[in-house]
């Protein structure tokens, strides 16, 4: 996975706004409903490579960051076949399991190379799972267009050291918006690539980044997030046009809280 300890010319302009003193620590979802107003949100299993963070956007479609699709030592696209999400995964269960039909990546990602604001703003990915999920403990999320400098926002994440809860930082900043990259203040690890960025205006949680990276800024850690409405647009119409990379066997499908014990590695962002 993706891992940025500097950015790049393009993303190093100073920013004059500091980490707000009202960002608020990460809270880990254990139980109560808390937890349960985050069930879409799931760990994505990669094939003993590791794991991602992604979110239902519809019955069956998580979204994810495009990097967690490959191979981060031979950057080889990961079978679908490979690849299982669990929504609302905590201390062994997880609401549901699915397995992965189909995977499409923005069309102008790039996997290899060094980490630009174009990589980043790309980096986004829409899995289509092989049964929807349709139950009410898991609601997907709705998405809205991307926030503004200095808006608060929030992000829910699986990430090393809390691999086994979901884990939710409620209030974090938009610190800077440059070539279609966020540049936030939110707390991400190892493990939350590709995790959902929400805006709360109105009281409701709406999807409107996908964490690619984390980095250094003067010194100080950041999270850089993609661009997502038009990315998003453009994924859907790859999969209404029958693209992506296939996996044709429907396997068993889990639900309601099954615990298993994974195994798995972890995953670098």
């Amino acid at each position: 996975m993706l891992r940025a300890l500097a950015l790049l010319a393009c993303l190093v302009t100073p920013l004059a706004m500091p980490v707000s003193a009202q960002d608020t620590p990460l809270e880990r979802l254990d139980a109560g409903d808390a937890a349960r107003a985050w069930e879409a949100v799931g760990r994505l299993e990669l094939g003993g490579r590791g794991f991602c963070t992604g979110a239902l956007v519809a019955p069956d479609l998580v979204l994810t960051a495009a990097h967690c699709l490959h191979d981060r030592t031979t950057g080889a696209r990961i079978d679908p076949a490979q690849i299982e999400f669990m929504a609302g995964w905590r201390n062994g269960r997880a609401a549901a399991y699915r397995t992965v039909r189909r995977a499409v990546l923005h069309p102008d990602y790039r996997f290899d190379g060094e980490v630009t604001a174009e990589r980043v703003r790309n980096d986004v990915a829409l899995l289509e799972l092989h049964h929807p999920i349709r139950n009410t403990r898991v609601t997907p999320f709705e998405t809205d267009r991307r926030p503004r400098k200095g808006q608060r926002i929030g992000v829910v994440s699986y990430a090393r050291g809390r691999a086994e809860a979901p884990s939710l930082q409620q209030e974090c900043n938009v610190l800077a918006r440059q070539d279609g990259v966020l540049v936030m203040s939110c707390d991400v690890d190892f493990g939350a690539s590709g995790a959902p960025v929400f805006s709360f205006e109105g009281g409701r949680a709406r999807i409107v980044s996908v964490v690619s990276a984390m980095a250094e800024v003067e010194g100080r850690k950041v999270a850089l997030g993609t661009q997502l409405v038009a990315p998003l647009d453009d994924l859907r119409a790859a999969l209404d046009a029958g693209q992506g990379v296939f996996q044709d066997a429907a396997p068993k499908v889990f639900t309601f809280g099954e615990r298993r014990d994974t195994g798995a590695k972890f995953a670098r962002p």
